[in-house]
């Protein structure tokens, strides 16, 4: 028998002992890295399919409003209603209270499974301003101040992305009565992340 022969036959014990060595120990000998599990699963945040019943009860002006979705504010499309003729004194107005209105609906079937939540609670309702105040102004009957720091974020984003805004990207808000008002805006970093960074504002005086 030749060297050669000698040396595979050889071999074939050594790979055979180095094997058993491997699975003794835990080890597979292969090259493909150990799978230790599925990967922790992510929130999607976007809809994987056209929501069906969101859109069949789509009926009035195209809106956008923020829903929370993980640990950001994400906009999803909604409408709200506005009758034909309404002066935009009062047009401004009813798009606020569908706005919150809408903040406030439970996220549909699809959306939930996508992972939207909402902070706003219902029954809260809006107004235009008192007679010192300017007119950009809205009045929620909750003082911003006592919403939670996720419901605030969801309210100013979606009021000043909207026709409730004067296109400045900001919206002024107060609470009911005599309650101060301030200037809040939407920023990148309160989109981000609503539960840690409040919308920045700052103090308006009366009539401006």
């Amino acid at each position: 028998m030749g060297r050669a022969a000698v040396r595979r036959l050889l071999a074939v014990p050594v790979l055979a002992g180095l094997a058993g060595l491997l699975g003794g120990c835990g080890i597979r000998a292969t090259e493909v890295p150990t799978d230790f599990g599925p990967a922790p699963s992510r929130v999607r945040c976007s809809l994987t399919e056209p929501d069906v019943t969101s859109q069949a009860a789509r009926a009035g002006v195209p809106v956008q409003v923020f829903l929370l979705c993980g640990s950001s504010l994400v906009a999803v499309d909604r409408s709200v209603r506005v009758p034909d003729g309404t002066p935009d004194s009062e047009r401004r107005v009813l798009v606020a209270q569908g706005l919150l209105d809408q903040l406030a609906e439970s996220p549909s079937a699809a959306e939930k499974e996508a992972g939207y939540t909402t902070d706003v609670r219902g029954g809260m309702s809006v107004s235009g301003p008192r007679p010192r105040d300017p007119d950009d102004a809205l009045r929620l009957s909750t003082s911003p101040g006592d919403l939670t720091s996720f419901a605030l974020a969801q309210v100013v984003c979606t009021f000043s992305d909207s026709a409730a805004a004067e296109g400045d990207g900001s919206v002024v808000l107060g609470g009911p009565g005599s309650d101060p008002l301030r200037r809040y805006e939407c920023t990148d970093e309160v989109r981000a992340r609503p539960g840690s960074t409040e919308p920045p504002s700052s103090a308006v005086t009366d009539g401006g």
